[in-house]
């Protein structure tokens, strides 16, 4: 409202009153006005003849109503017709003009819900342009309306909203607003002149368990919200899948994960009361990058993990946390500041075996200052530890290592470092930094450029000896590696149990680095939410091997011995290897870096001194004329028995046909399939003694195969020794070994029944070696106790 005129401009002529006077003498029937944006001086209206002409229906006491429709406006046009013209002046509804008739915004794009609600937030946002350019600016508001509620409430600006008067409104936490309808008013000159968008409907799908039941006993699945307000126990009540899960305050407001079970949550965890994960449960997390879900910990949350049996408090076990800022000392009370490890690479160099100057490396630490100790340090994620037990413990016995704080999630880089020089092995010792199992060949193939493809896992049996080669005074043996590979499988360490291909929670582990090194990246999509991949340090399924086709023909050969040695080797005939090196996907060298005392290994004609634990082959390449040559090496002295026996097997071939193990000192064939092979030897490193075949060349086509069952020893009181086998064969020969493998008789026979003088034999455990007329040399140890 403009007031012109002298004193009368201030009186209040109509209940609006005015919104800007001027003492001007007034307007005359020749006078006009404008409208100008005073921040641009733009001219936007005009009122009036701007000619200088008599215009106005009288000289004075006369009103001018613009149109409502039919007119272009606003205008700096001046045209007569836009406006209804009387006299005299009527001052009745000045000021309740309705600018609705006017053109309000445009809604341009309308609310649209997220796809989700899993993150219990949202935004909706809307976009508009001005009814009249150039005019206000666009305002808005948002509006709701409740389930049940008969009309729309302004949204407010607090802890559930904001930006409630901007294009985009912000829902902080929509747990409690499943239902609820969300609209905005677009304005440009104020609430009466408005475009209203469309309505959109908030939902919120969640189930609550009261400590007895689901709502509606419904369950949650990836697409609920579940929230725990009581307490739930997956052993008991089942494994839970949730787009998010809240465990509420209060007691007994609490989540235990028991072994064998999982919890899976696609998006946000937030933990206002406890959550227990037990040693072989599985808490995940999806996500990867910026999707990565986030775990808020207001409340208590832990990971329990056990060791393996231990025999002594020596035996190591390699950590890693699964927890934020976890002090090692607090997950290892009991074990001795003095036996918390972790491995600096950067540190390590193996040029030479240790004590000597010769060239060849062996795993171990030149300098032997890799193991670096961690008492007092906080566990960094995607790092390896090493801990021993406490001498004041009792043995054999399990320890129990907690973990506890704000679960790691998302993703993870790790740097993985070369030493710079070529010729050892760049060991990196690592660990799986989630609360749940990861697959190692997810790990593999998201970094194989800076990382080969095997893990070594410590799995310790046998007790550390002087004898044993490294930088320390006792030094383990080096069979107490358990190997994971990618391509060809596995096999067992000292614990004689095959690793799954998974890395289970708390697990540290070794890899190799290649190339330069790099980031070793860990994301939520290597987890596995089911119920077995976590059953390990060590427990396993062999259906969890590396998955086969046809073509795959797998072998896995024990050695042991009666005095407490383990060793596995596996051949693997499976899609992708050569019989050259194809890397350690395939071919995985055994680790050194502790020593050994006796072992068998396979060899790579191409690649010079390096003792394959792992080897892979192409698959065409198996058939009954392979011969694969199998190296044994040992360090004992004493005397000893050791047996070569089938671990297990697995493919069409090795179901079909036997595996004979040749040893060719002795000119021995002997069916594994049928009995382990026993043998005796002297110390030292024997690489053409042993051969894998699949047919005995001894055997006519009619002939019966013998086992060291068909020998009967038969021990007098006059010291007369007998042998016996079936009827229709002759004995030849009979060698009588000792443990040491020395040969202390060599008889003849012509039949067979043979009976032998041996009393001057001493009483000890000896290995009689029979040989056939027909070819076939049978073993069997025996006992002289008289």
């Amino acid at each position: 409202m403009l007031a012109f005129g002298s004193g009368d401009a201030t009186d209040p002529n109509s209940t609006h009153g005015y919104d800007q006077s001027d003492n001007a003498t007034g307007i005359n029937e020749d006078d006009h006005i404008r409208l100008y944006n005073s921040s641009t001086n733009t001219w936007i209206d005009l009122w009036g003849d701007i000619s200088g002409n008599v215009f106005t229906v009288a000289s004075k006491n006369y009103t001018y109503r613009r149109k409502n429709s039919g007119i272009i406006a606003p205008s700096t046009t001046w045209n007569v017709n836009d406006w209804d013209a009387f006299t005299p002046v009527d001052y009745s509804d000045i000021g309740s003009y309705d600018f609705s008739t006017g053109t309000p915004p445009s809604i341009t794009v309308e609310p649209v819900l997220p796809s989700t609600n899993c993150n219990l937030s949202a935004t909706i946002s809307v976009t508009a342009t001005e009814g009249f350019s150039g005019g206000n600016p666009l305002a808005y508001q948002w509006y709701y309306s409740a389930p049940g509620d008969t009309s729309w409430t302004a949204v407010p600006d607090n802890a559930i909203y904001d930006d409630v008067t901007t294009n985009t409104l912000q829902i902080l936490n929509t747990l409690t607003l499943d239902g609820y309808q969300y609209y905005c008013q677009v304005r440009e000159n104020g609430a009466t002149c408005y475009k209203a968008s469309n309505a959109v409907k908030l939902h919120v799908t969640k189930t609550v368990w009261d400590g007895t039941d689901w709502t509606n006993s419904t369950p949650p699945d990836e697409f609920t919200v579940a929230v725990i307000d009581g307490t739930y126990d997956t052993g008991l009540h089942g494994d839970i899948d949730a787009c998010q899960l809240i465990i509420n305050s209060g007691v007994d407001r609490t989540l235990n994960v028991e072994n064998s079970t999982y919890v899976r949550v696609v998006n946000n965890v937030i933990n206002n009361g406890s959550i227990t994960v037990q040693t072989h449960g599985a808490f995940v997390q999806d996500g990867v990058g910026a999707n990565a879900g986030t775990f808020t910990n207001n409340g208590s949350a832990s990971v329990i993990k056990y060791t393996d049996i231990l025999n002594d408090w020596y035996e190591y076990t390699y950590w890693s946390s699964p927890v934020v800022n976890q002090l090692i000392n607090a997950a290892t009370p009991d074990t001795p500041n003095s036996r918390r490890f972790y491995f600096e690479t950067a540190n390590y160099l193996d040029e030479h075996t240790v004590g000597t100057t010769n060239n060849v490396p062996d795993d171990i630490d030149d300098d032997g200052n890799d193991w670096q100790n961690a008492s007092g340090d906080i566990m960094e994620s995607g790092r390896g530890y090493a801990t021993t037990s406490s001498p004041l413990g009792s043995f054999p016995g399990v320890d129990q290592a907690i973990f506890e704080g704000t679960f790691f999630n998302g993703d993870l880089l790790k740097p993985i470092i070369t030493n710079g020089f070529s010729g050892d092995n760049d060991w990196n010792l690592v660990g799986n930094p989630y609360a749940s199992a990861i697959a190692f060949n997810d790990l593999y193939t998201e970094n194989n450029a800076i990382i080969d493809g095997a893990a070594y896992l410590w799995s310790q049996a046998l007790p550390p000896l002087i004898t044993n080669p490294g930088n320390e005074v006792l030094n383990f043996n080096q069979a107490d590696y358990a190997i994971i590979t990618t391509g060809s499988g596995n096999i067992a360490g000292g614990s004689t149990v095959i690793p799954t291909s998974f890395i289970p929670s708390g697990q540290g582990f070794f890899v190799k680095a290649i190339n330069s090194g790099g980031d070793l990246r860990f994301t939520n999509a290597m987890r596995r939410a089911d119920n077995t991949s976590n059953n390990q340090f060590f427990r396993v399924d062999n259906s969890n091997q590396n998955t086969s086709n046809n073509q795959t023909n797998r072998l896995w050969v024990n050695l042991t011995s009666d005095n407490g040695v383990f060793n596995q080797i596996l051949i693997a005939y499976v899609d992708g290897a050569t019989n050259g090196y194809d890397g350690w996907s395939y071919d995985a060298p055994r680790n050194l870096s502790s020593g050994l005392a006796s072992v068998i290994y396979t060899s790579i004609e191409e690649v010079d001194n390096i003792r394959y634990a792992v080897q892979g082959k192409h698959p065409n390449s198996l058939n009954l004329d392979e011969v694969i040559p199998l190296g044994f090496y040992t360090t004992i002295n004493e005397a000893t028995l050791y047996s070569l026996s089938i671990e297990q097997f697995e493919g069409e071939f090795f179901s079909n046909n036997n595996v004979f193990v040749k040893d060719n000192l002795l000119n021995i064939i002997h069916n594994l399939n049928n009995a382990p092979y026993t043998f005796t030897s002297g110390v030292g490193e024997f690489n053409e003694r042993f051969e894998l075949v699949f047919r005995d060349s001894f055997l006519s086509v009619n002939e019966e195969e013998l086992t060291s069952n068909h020998v009967s020893i038969i021990e007098h009181d006059n010291g007369e020794v007998t042998f016996k086998v079936p009827s229709q064969y002759k004995i030849q020969t009979v060698d009588i070994i000792d443990l040491l493998g020395r040969t202390i008789y060599n008889l003849k026979g012509n039949s067979s029944t043979e009976t032998y003088n041996l009393s001057n034999l001493s009483q000890a455990t000896y290995v009689a070696r029979v040989t056939l007329t027909n070819g076939q040399v049978l073993t069997k140890k025996a006992v002289k106790r008289k």
